[in-house]
């Protein structure tokens, strides 16, 4: 007698792999046993029994979503009022005396509140990009990874770090930055706490200096040095604004891009947020090195940083994802809005054929999959592939009249929240409601840490 799956998901409107074939399947089905996929079919397979079933008629199945770049701890300052009128770095100036305020507790609370916030949009894996650590504040990444391991959503957070102060010709203040042994420590103490190297991670940790302008070119190269040792994935800004273009040309002699390959971060070890102002030749250099690329498009207009060249990129051979960057710059931490923004943005820059939903979609999982390192494991719905999905409900009112095309409909028709987001073939979220219990104490807990931190201006 056959073993029964611990989940299936069956008779889905249309049931998007976004495998290697890109199978579509109408009135498909997938099965998750172990963690795992174990079956996918369409009306005509049989279909295994299974302990636990979720009936997905009238809806679109998709793979996870992974979101590549993000700054948790930022929904602490969600659209911080001052901080709302300059760019990148009168933001971050803004902000910078704030987020020195950071502890175990505020990493922990914006974490939990900020991976709830992701799951409800469809997101199953999420990196983040701590890269503030006051002196004090004790162990803040294993703070966050306690969040995700008790929310149950796939994590992969970075070692951030600043060690280029205003004195030093960074941008910011000494209060947020450390010593580059102090920081290469730390990072090797994350990865032996926390890395997980099997296809079935829950958690794995990359390393990641902030950006040209608050790190040394010292740190880039060790870091890198130590992210080969350990073999794990190196992660930083780059190329975002054009401001940046201008200060490191000023005070390095080169442009960002050039700075990566000199310090030795031209490899498909790397993945980059942004990455707004490449050249031409820049964007073929990239490609060629398969270094990925994390497009956060709300979060690009919302500083006014620009268009990026998603297009050109993904061309060029270069992994792109999507990233719904920290909350004081893109202050709905929605993947679904990210796809739905690069679909849209695409169109703008290139014209109305250039980005399709399916586009968007394949950001959203697989080109996520390869920035993080994880093709093949996760963002994709194929045997063996970890058993994250979603279920979203194409019903109701906004979808009255969607009836030629559900992968469209999808981005079109919106707004969507999930209604089913599974993790490892376990709810996260279900029926649209994070399934996790201590969301409201949560939520009181955010709302003191945060009148806290924004009261200290």
């Amino acid at each position: 007698m056959e073993t029964p799956a611990d989940l299936l998901v069956h008779d889905a409107e249309l049931l998007a792999t976004v495998d290697a074939d890109r199978r579509e399947i109408a009135g498909g089905w997938v099965a998750v046993t172990g963690g795992v996929v174990s079956g996918i079919g369409g009306p005509a397979d049989p279909q295994p029994g299974a302990a636990r079933r979720i009936d997905a008629r009238g809806c679109l199945v998709t793979p996870g979503l992974v979101n590549t770049h993000h700054h948790l701890y930022q929904n602490l300052t969600r659209a911080f009022a001052p901080a709302l009128t300059g760019g990148l770095f009168d933001w971050l100036v803004t902000l910078y005396p704030l987020w020195a305020r950071l502890d175990e507790e505020a990493a922990h609370v914006s974490a939990y509140v900020g991976l709830t916030e992701l799951a409800l949009s469809g997101c199953t894996t999420s990196t983040d990009h701590l890269y503030v650590h006051p002196r004090g504040a004790g162990d803040l990444i294993s703070a966050e990874v306690a969040a995700a391991r008790e929310l149950g959503v796939r994590f992969h957070p970075t070692r951030g770090s600043m060690s280029l102060s205003v004195k030093d010709g960074g941008l910011p203040p000494d209060s947020v930055v450390q010593d580059d042994d102090e920081i290469l420590a730390d990072s090797q103490r994350l990865v032996d706490l926390h890395h997980d190297r099997s296809p079935t991670a829950m958690t794995r940790i990359a390393l990641a200096p902030c950006s040209p302008f608050s790190v040394s070119t010292g740190l880039m190269t060790r870091t890198a040095e130590l992210a080969e040792t350990l073999d794990v994935r190196l992660h930083t800004h780059l190329a975002e604004t054009q401001d940046e273009d201008a200060f490191c040309l000023e005070t390095l002699g080169r442009r960002p891009v050039d700075l990566l390959e000199d310090v030795g971060w031209m490899t498909d070890r790397v993945w980059l947020a942004h990455v707004v102002w490449p050249s031409t030749t820049e964007v073929e250099r990239l490609g060629a090195a398969r270094v990925g690329a994390a497009h956060c498009p709300s979060s690009n207009m919302i500083l006014g940083s620009g268009l990026a060249p998603v297009a050109e990129l993904r061309a060029a051979g270069a992994p792109v994802g999507l990233g719904v960057d920290g909350s004081s710059s893109a202050d709905a931490a929605s993947l679904w809005l990210e796809a739905r923004t690069a679909m849209l943005q695409g169109k703008l820059r290139h014209g109305a054929a250039a980005m399709s939903a399916r586009d968007a979609l394949e950001m959203a999982t697989r080109g996520g999959a390869a920035c993080l390192g994880r093709t093949g494991e996760i963002g994709e719905l194929s045997v063996g592939a970890c058993g994250d999905l979603v279920v979203w409900a194409l019903d109701g009112v906004r979808f009255a009249g969607a009836l030629s095309d559900p992968v469209e409909a999808w981005l079109r028709c919106g707004p969507v929240a999930a209604r089913h987001t599974v993790v490892a073939g376990r709810p996260v979220v279900e029926d649209g409601v994070p399934v996790h219990p201590g969301l409201d104490e949560q939520l009181a807990v955010h709302r003191r840490v945060s009148a806290a931190i924004q009261a200290a201006v």
